[in-house]
């Protein structure tokens, strides 16, 4: 991680305030999956190409989330199923900037990912307001929802310099599961996703050609909830999570 954060100083800098222009809420993605002894010589080439965000001075930053199903894990299942039309509903923490979010995030038969999110203080005295949102943003209601998985996991987020696209680059990934209480994680997996309004250019589609690294679908709460709940139905993620174990070794 020393060598990483040393290459990360080498990038200029982009704050949260600007990275209000990019958000990207509307956006196509494209995953990949590396080990991590490949992030220093992808970062090296990313160098010229990206802005990095900082926080505090900090480049690195840490996510909690909290990840809500339906007693019958519906949302896995249509994602395991493969539905083309499907949601997600989780709670972010983001740790250093100090901010929390109910996110509803809806993949459309176009393969776009549009994200709505409600900022939340206290559960407790907003669980109207939840209960609304979600009500309003996704096709299911608060009361049918309950804590599934929880997700952590450090982040680097890079901007392209022509600040159509975004990229994070997650790491440390961790999985407790809520319903088994089974835990699990992989140190070496790193998850790279490029966040773009469409097919524009990206320098990293470049960078990653070079390295060999080719795009894999992959879902954090799907493969999480395979690895940590071994009654649930997961035949089509059982090729993926091998994968990542070959590519880890």
């Amino acid at each position: 991680m020393t060598d990483i954060a040393d290459i990360l100083k080498g990038f200029e800098p982009i704050s949260l305030s600007e990275m209000e222009s990019v958000k990207l809420m509307n956006r196509i993605d494209t995953k990949f999956a590396i080990n991590i002894r490949q992030l220093p010589a992808i970062l090296t080439k990313a160098r010229e190409a990206y802005f990095a965000q900082e926080i505090d001075g900090k480049r690195i930053a840490t996510y909690d989330t909290m990840y809500y199903d339906t007693d019958d894990c519906d949302m896995y299942m249509r994602h395991h199923n493969r539905q083309l039309v499907r949601q997600k509903v989780r709670i972010r923490e983001y740790v250093e900037s100090q901010l929390t979010f109910l996110e509803v995030k809806r993949k459309n038969n176009k393969g776009r990912t549009k994200k709505k999110r409600l900022a939340i203080r206290d559960e407790r005295l907003e669980e109207s307001a939840m209960s609304e949102f979600v009500a309003a943003k996704s096709r299911y209601h608060w009361e049918q929802l309950s804590p599934h998985l929880r997700t952590t996991f450090r982040r680097i987020t890079l901007v392209n310099k022509a600040k159509t696209e975004r990229l994070t680059i997650d790491m440390n990934l961790r999985w407790s599961n809520v319903v088994t209480g089974s835990e699990t994680g992989f140190d070496d997996l790193v998850i790279i996703e490029l966040k773009r309004d469409g097919n524009v250019s990206s320098p990293m589609i470049g960078i990653l050609n070079e390295e060999r690294v080719h795009p894999l679908k992959i879902s954090k709460y799907c493969i999480g909830t395979a690895l940590t709940n071994p009654a649930i139905k997961q035949n089509r993620f059982k090729g993926k999570i091998q994968r990542i174990k070959k590519l880890l070794l």
